[in-house]
């Protein structure tokens, strides 16, 4: 009888030990992703925007911020990650970024990475350009999701969205502003990529040297904006859909139209795409609830600061009561740290759940959210600190030079 529970447990504990050693970071995932994708989805998800300075910047800015380990310290064996984020109670002080098309870059990643932020209690953000519906994902992910929001220009479009996210429970609405214009990235154009996707024989030969994404996207069906295809006037052709989408969203978000959205949404409110103290104050005045301290990961303006260049000077202008979210570059639990102890609440990360998703599928999503959650304990431990709060991490900064 034990021989016989032992030989239906082996198969899952080496199972989940080879995960564990294959997988240790997110550096790892990312290069078994990059295997398994076409090149058109990983190449989006990947790049950024012109020379990709801008994503080379993020990753100057985090390794500048050196940290100082006191070790005779008590209480610090066992860190303790909880927080609370708008009234919120999570189990860590990270959560996940809006992704769009992110059932290009694997079938059913938003639907995945709902299931893992729920079950590790922490909050998953719904992009509306995601392939899933915003009904669907807040069934999986209950009071986890997010709902982020890019305003369109047709003020019913606009206020049925809104009202869809209310009425399907919905409390968090993230408005991001850093995309005023359609934005044109090197990469895409090179790979044939559009929005929504137009398979041609480029993309189709790059389909072709990726079997597994193509069986399970097969099996999925072809990805669609679930949330928005509802709009798509009827009858347009794949091309007439992009040009409609993107003219929708193509235009900078005003202090008014921001105004507007505020006093429609009765929930809380978070704005992304903050790097600025002048823009800071005007979402602070209009009674946003949160702000993103973002540079959109490097994929909007090259030129743009990182998150860490800027947000001790959002800080000084929004005082301590408004929550600062940071991201951009952020890969591993260190980072995390980093971000906490240059004065942000909390954290969002992105790439790594794609390719997280991408190598590891059902699974990929709580894999990396366990990697992440022992990094940062284990560098709370190196530093001496017995949990997030700001004062502890705020006294080992190294400011950069």
């Amino acid at each position: 009888m034990k021989s016989c529970v032992w030989r239906g447990i082996y198969p899952l504990v080496f199972d989940a030990m080879t995960i564990a050693q294959r997988y240790p970071c997110v550096a790892d995932l990312e290069a078994t992703a990059k295997r398994r994708m076409p090149r058109f989805a990983w190449e989006y998800v990947s790049g950024g925007i012109g020379n990709e300075t801008c994503i080379a910047r993020n990753r100057r800015a985090l390794d500048e911020v050196k940290l100082s380990p006191q070790y005779l310290v008590d209480g610090a064996d066992d860190p303790d990650l909880r927080c609370t984020l708008l009234g919120q109670n999570y189990n860590l002080p990270f959560g996940i970024a809006p992704i769009g098309l992110s059932g290009l870059m694997w079938p059913k990643t938003s639907e995945i990475l709902a299931a893992a932020a729920k079950q590790n209690n922490i909050p998953c953000a719904l992009s509306t350009f995601a392939t899933a519906g915003l009904e669907d994902i807040q069934t999986i992910a209950g009071e986890h999701a997010w709902f982020q929001l890019y305003p369109p220009k047709d003020l019913a479009i606009r206020t049925e969205l809104l009202d869809r996210a209310h009425k399907s429970g919905y409390d968090t609405l993230i408005v991001t502003v850093d995309i005023p214009v359609e934005t044109r990235r090197d990469r895409d154009i090179r790979n044939g990529l559009s929005v929504p996707p137009l398979f041609n024989i480029k993309t189709l030969l790059q389909i072709l040297a990726r079997p597994q994404w193509a069986l399970a996207t097969l099996l999925a069906g072809q990805p669609e904006f679930e949330t928005l295809k509802r709009y798509i006037p009827h009858g347009a052709s794949l091309e007439q859909a992009a040009t409609f989408l993107s003219d929708q969203v193509s235009w900078h978000v005003t202090p008014q139209l921001l105004a507007e959205i505020r006093e429609q949404w009765p929930g809380k409110l978070i704005v992304k795409g903050v790097l600025t103290p002048e823009d800071a104050e005007i979402c602070q005045r209009i009674g946003a609830d949160s702000l993103v301290v973002s540079n959109h990961g490097g994929r909007q303006l090259d030129a743009a600061c990182s998150a860490l260049d800027v947000i001790g000077e959002i800080r000084n202008t929004v005082g301590r009561d408004m929550p600062l979210i940071a991201d951009g570059g952020v890969r591993n639990g260190l980072d995390i740290a980093r971000m906490l102890a240059m004065d942000a609440d909390f954290v969002l990360l992105g790439r790594p759940f794609v390719y997280a998703v991408a190598a590891l599928g059902d699974r990929g999503g709580n894999h990396v959210i366990e990697v992440l959650r022992d990094e940062l304990k284990c560098t709370l431990a190196q530093l001496g600190c017995s949990n997030i709060d700001e004062s502890g991490l705020r006294r080992v900064v190294v400011v950069p030079s």
